[in-house]
Parts: C-alpha cells; sequence; structure tokens
C-alpha cells in the first residue's frame, strides 16, 4: 500500500505519535491506525479527551488574540503540531509566525500548507535544545527579536519529562526574547486524578512522546520571569472564556492550567 501524501519515509507508521493523536482527538485525518488505536485507549480513561484538546486550542485562540489586541505582531509557535482549521497565523493575518515540531507529518503538512504563506513557516526541531528552533534560518528570516514575540508552549512542555529540562526548555527560550515579549502557556496537571495520570503516563510511554502532568506549584514554576495577566495561571477553560455567564462550575475537568504573561 502507498504512503498518503502527507507522510514522509522517515515516519514509522506503527509508531504513534502525540502530534498525530492529537490531531485525531480534534478530528483530524492526518493519523494512522497506531495512533487511532492508542488515542482510543486514552479516550477510555478520559471520555472528555477530544473536549479537552478543543479547550486547549480554544485556549490558544483566546491567548494569542489576547496577545494581538496589545501589539504583538510575530509569535513562535512551540509544539505547533498538524496544522488543523484555526492556525496561528488564520487568527492573526497581519501576524508573522514559525510554528516549530518534531514530528515529521506535523513539519510536512505544515510545508505543504504554508508553501504560498511568506509571512509563515515551519521549523523541525527538538524545543529542548532551543538554539536549534532559535538560530534556524527560517526563525532568522521572519522574526525580528529587536521587537516584541508572542512564544507559545501550549500543550507541549508535558512531554518534556524532566521538571529540571522542562524549566531549562522554558528559561532558554524566555531569555532569548526581547523586553515586552509575551507568553501563552498550557500544561496538562492531574494532582487531584493520581490514578489517572499514572495510567496516562503508561499509555502514552507506547508512543514516541511519554506524557509528564504536573502539579500546580511545578506549572508556577514555568512561569518564572513572567508577569502574569489576569487571572494568572487557571485552568484553560477559565482562562478569560469566551462567554463567562457560562463558566464551568468545576473547570477542573479540562486537566490543563494555563497563563499569559509578560517579559519586563
Amino acid at each position: 500500500m502507498e504512503s498518503p501524501d502527507w507522510t514522509s519515509d522517515t515516519v514509522d507508521p506503527d509508531q504513534p505519535s502525540a502530534a498525530r493523536m492529537y490531531d485525531y482527538y480534534l478530528g483530524g485525518s492526518h493519523n494512522f491506525a497506531s495512533d487511532r488505536e492508542l488515542a482510543r485507549r486514552v479516550l477510555e480513561v478520559f471520555p472528555d479527551g477530544q473536549l479537552i484538546a478543543q479547550a486547549n486550542r480554544a485556549f490558544l485562540h483566546r491567548g494569542v488574540r489576547y496577545l494581538h489586541s496589545k501589539g504583538i505582531r510575530q509569535f513562535l509557535d512551540l509544539g505547533s503540531g498538524i496544522p488543523t482549521a484555526g492556525n496561528v497565523h488564520e487568527i492573526v493575518p497581519d501576524a508573522t509566525v514559525v510554528y516549530v515540531d518534531l514530528d515529521p507529518v506535523a513539519v510536512a503538512h505544515s510545508e505543504a500548507i504554508l508553501a504560498d504563506v511568506d509571512r509563515a513557516g515551519i521549523v523541525e526541531a527538538d524545543i529542548r535544545r532551543a538554539a536549534n528552533t532559535l538560530e534556524h534560518p527560517v526563525t532568522r528570516a521572519l522574526l525580528d527579536f529587536s521587537q516584541p514575540i508572542g512564544l507559545l508552549m501550549v500543550a507541549v512542555l508535558h512531554f518534556v519529562q524532566s521538571d529540571e529540562e522542562a524549566r531549562a526548555v522554558a528559561t532558554s527560550f524566555r531569555d532569548a526574547l526581547p523586553a515586552g515579549s509575551a507568553l501563552v502557556l498550557g500544561h496538562g496537571s492531574l494532582d487531584d486524578q493520581p490514578e489517572k495520570a499514572k495510567r496516562l503516563m503508561e499509555i502514552y510511554r507506547e508512543s514516541a512522546n511519554p506524557s509528564r502532568p504536573r502539579s500546580r506549584d511545578a506549572i508556577e514554576g514555568l512561569l518564572d520571569g513572567w508577569s502574569l495577566a489576569e487571572p494568572g495561571l487557571a485552568w484553560v477553560v477559565s482562562w478569560r472564556p469566551d462567554w463567562p455567564d457560562e463558566a464551568d462550575a468545576d473547570p477542573s475537568w479540562c486537566g490543563n492550567y494555563g497563563a499569559v504573561g509578560w517579559k519586563a
């Protein structure tokens, strides 16, 4: 059987990836049977998994729109994943965007979508080695590091296993950005569901991207050096919801904290 035109020869279709599983949660079609099977096992533990992915995506959109309303006109999107409707360059059509991902399918599909978009590009890089992203020709061609940049780290740092390494990633990118830059951070947390958290990590260990939910305190540590906009660190569905009158009585169902901050 021929490989689909959105993949590449370097992809192992039998090795599930978090990016393609996320694509499946969001209703996308750029995933393999192995991704769908592992994702379905996650959904057995978290029946709201697809809604959680949608909540993360909606938080990203709100964060980007907020930064744009404050004058941010260029974005660096780490762990951008497989492009779906409502990409950053579509939300803010006058902004410049650099997407970053390590998954070959995410990169190949991004390249195809962005082929005729001169204000957005894709970098294939591991965010744990910040210099590979920051010094990449695409990054340097599209982003002006003398002007504020919006750094997007939504649903990506919980795929960095070590707390120390996750802090190092957050710090490296923060320190590389000029004053006036901003951050949108989203991170998984299952403090009140330890058994489910354990099961989630067991399942994701079978993928190419093991997952590591963190406590609220640990996530706060990733925000060092950023001055947080109201309401601070909150469940993603509670961060400036589009319809505040319909706020959840218990927003913890979304399993992800989010925050937006500014660099002085």
